[in-house]
């Protein structure tokens, strides 16, 4: 009962092997994958996968680092919004801010941003959003849009963030990084979601993949079957059984992405 909730199965360190490991999925309990768009190249290739593999979805939207770039084309929010009303595609994203390699290009980051976000609020669909060394612009602009469904994927924030988005009805999703020896932030965090309230409810599994690869496969290629070594170390966290972490993060999935 497997749910990955944002994956890159078109990142080109999947090339060659795509195709063969992808039919695979099903063998290691997952039954789906959201493969998240980061530019308008990587959304068109993930509308493709998507329409290719019945238990694949795909969120349309431009990564933080590709905005810049991407943002160079006049008709890039309209492309977007086109990609978005595709029947598969579940939400808008991955978007947001990144100021962990550069800020250099903030201005069209947070513009980028936003129009995402009001796309989402049009279109009524969800936003996942990618947020690296950017808390608190982040949450300053999600705080304008509580009447959208959002989701911070690979949740790095602090406790106190965390408490904020959850008391505004927001999601988080955790990856390989929690099974991680220096990841004390990110058991600290699973460690208040379980205290607050409806906590466990707004929690997702994710890998990133083909990235963080959880222990004790770190520093392999990561991909959806080994998101169960990601739910054995929330399970310890929490005192839940796997069994229990992987059937409410799939439950919270089709939730969220409003799915059936």
């Amino acid at each position: 009962m497997l749910f990955d909730s944002h994956a890159h199965y078109d990142d080109e360190k999947f090339d060659g092997i795509r195709d063969e490991l992808l039919p695979k999925m099903p063998e290691y309990g997952v039954k789906r994958i959201v493969n998240a768009g980061a530019s308008i190249k990587g959304s068109y290739a993930s509308r493709e996968l998507a329409h290719k593999y019945d238990f694949m979805y795909f969120t349309a939207g431009i990564h933080p680092e590709s905005a810049f770039e991407d943002m160079q084309n006049p008709e890039w929010l309209s492309e977007i919004e086109a990609l978005c009303r595709d029947e598969k595609c579940v939400a808008v994203g991955e978007i947001g801010l990144d100021y962990y390699w550069s800020r250099d290009h903030i201005a069209e980051q947070k513009e980028c941003f936003i129009a995402h976000l009001e796309l989402a609020r049009r279109l009524g669909l969800p936003a996942v959003i990618h947020d690296r060394e950017a808390h608190g612009d982040c949450l300053e602009i999600v705080k304008n849009y509580t009447d959208v469904k959002i989701l911070f994927h690979c949740y790095s924030g602090s406790v106190e963030m965390l408490r904020e988005i959850l008391k505004m009805g927001m999601y988080i999703s955790m990856g390989g990084v929690v099974t991680f020896k220096n990841a004390r932030k990110t058991v600290e965090a699973i460690e208040a979601l379980v205290e607050f309230p409806d906590g466990p409810s707004r929690l997702l599994l994710e890998t990133d993949c083909p990235y963080l690869a959880p222990v004790p496969h770190r520093g392999e290629l990561n991909h959806s079957g080994l998101m169960v070594n990601t739910a054995e170390k929330i399970a310890e966290i929490t005192g839940l059984t796997k069994e229990e972490i992987e059937a409410k993060t799939f439950d919270n999935a089709i939730s969220f992405y409003n799915m059936k």
